[in-house]
């Protein structure tokens, strides 16, 4: 199968998705998807041989259609489904001929509300995730158990729980979900962009994916601000994955990054996203951060970049949220405005906060400081216990030969 017919594939997914879930009542979104995930399987063997048909989304709905009631009527392990379907709906809706297979999809785009649906608040963060990489996302339940690093067995049954949870729950979205439905594609990238675990550094088809969402998310509701700034931060961050690893895949820090080889399509994209958000009005975190992501951008070498400018956009976004990573970043910029042993006493008050005092990043910046301070020796010691806390073979080996560099 070509690219653009999978990339088709994966645009086409939701749509139909949304569409039976609306159809059908939130009690059937199992047997809504299953029937999708059928249609695709179908598409991907018979598109291949045949080429495309005339109506790719009428195929997929009118497929997608039939397999549901072929699982609603022939499954007698659902019979109970089978009587909620039948409660929930006309019997004329569950009747799809062969015929329709040249009509269109409902001009009604349902993919919001399905992004709604799998971040419902009654759903755990993890599966939230889980759940729109497999509905919107269109990945299978191998790869997005491959990209957490989970057993494929664990995260079909984090899958399978979500689903359950949502029967009885309502397709229709409130415009305050719209930032859970955020927050879940912001970590999405953020675990793509730098892997929690593992021996690579990144995960780009999460991070990859998580920007096809946010430009799907801002598509269909154009007006929302934070979400252009969301994916402003996303192509900014983004366009410096070239330069993040080495030959051998090991972490190149910011600091130390070939800026040459930063994405300058992505960069000017995220730019002029983040021009066009900011007039409308107060900027929420998200478009901060992209701020703060633009000013590094505008450095051609890091000894240009306007930290006065990054320490005052910290101190906004500190404004909306207390967010201890946060905090641990303005600390870095307070020590390269007005020195280290600034930003150091800093690290000392970030301490008594839980979420971050056993964090390996809080004894890597420590360590960092130190080494701007001249304190080799100090130094090493919070590099050498940062790799031990880190779950991520490469910033354990780069935090390990950083230690070695500073003691020797």
């Amino acid at each position: 199968m070509s690219r653009d017919t999978e990339d088709l594939l994966r645009e086409l997914a939701p749509q139909v998705l949304g569409v039976l879930v609306r159809r059908h009542g939130g009690a059937a979104f199992d047997a809504c998807e299953d029937a999708v995930q059928e249609a695709l399987l179908a598409a991907a063997v018979q598109w291949a041989d045949g080429g495309l048909p005339a109506n790719p989304g009428g195929w997929l709905m009118t497929v997608a259609s039939r397999r549901l009631v072929d699982q609603v009527r022939s499954d007698s392990a659902r019979r109970r489904r089978e009587e909620a379907l039948a409660l929930a709906t006309p019997q004329s809706a569950l009747l799809v001929h062969a015929a329709d297979a040249s009509a269109p999809v409902p001009d009604r785009d349902d993919s919001l509300a399905l992004l709604f649906l799998c971040c419902h608040p009654a759903l755990s963060a993890q599966s939230r995730t889980a759940l729109t990489l497999r509905a919107v996302g269109g990945l299978s339940t191998a790869q997005i158990a491959a990209a957490f690093l989970a057993p494929e067995a664990t995260m079909a049954q984090r899958i399978s729980r979500a689903k359950q949870t949502l029967k009885g729950v309502s397709l229709k979205g409130s415009p305050g979900r719209l930032a859970d439905v955020r927050h879940v594609l912001y970590l999405i990238f953020n675990e793509g962009y730098s892997a929690s675990a593992g021996e690579d550094l990144t995960a780009p088809q999460l991070s990859g994916e998580a920007i096809r969402l946010t430009r799907l998310l801002l598509r269909l509701a154009p007006d929302e601000a934070e979400t252009a700034g969301l994916l402003a931060l996303m192509l900014l961050t983004d366009a410096r994955r070239p330069a993040r690893t080495g030959p051998a895949g090991e972490l190149v820090p910011l600091g130390e990054q070939d800026r040459r080889t930063w994405d300058r399509s992505s960069v000017a994209e995220g730019v002029a996203l983040l021009e066009g958000a900011l007039p409308g009005g107060q900027p929420g975190p998200y478009q901060v951060q992209a701020a703060i992501a633009a000013v590094h951008s505008e450095a051609e070498r890091v000894e240009e970049t306007d930290w006065a400018q990054v320490l005052a956009l910290y101190d906004v976004l500190l404004s909306y949220d207390a967010n201890p990573v946060a905090a641990l970043n303005r600390a870095v910029a307070v020590a390269m405005v007005h020195g280290p042993a600034a930003g150091l006493a800093l690290l000392t008050e970030l301490e008594a906060d839980r979420r971050l005092a056993r964090h390996h990043r809080l004894f890597a910046v420590r360590g960092h400081l130190l080494e701007l301070q001249g304190e080799s020796a100090e130094a090493a010691i919070a590099y050498r216990e940062a790799a031990a806390r880190t779950i991520s073979a490469p910033e354990r080996r780069y935090l390990a030969e950083r230690a070695r560099r500073v003691a020797s």
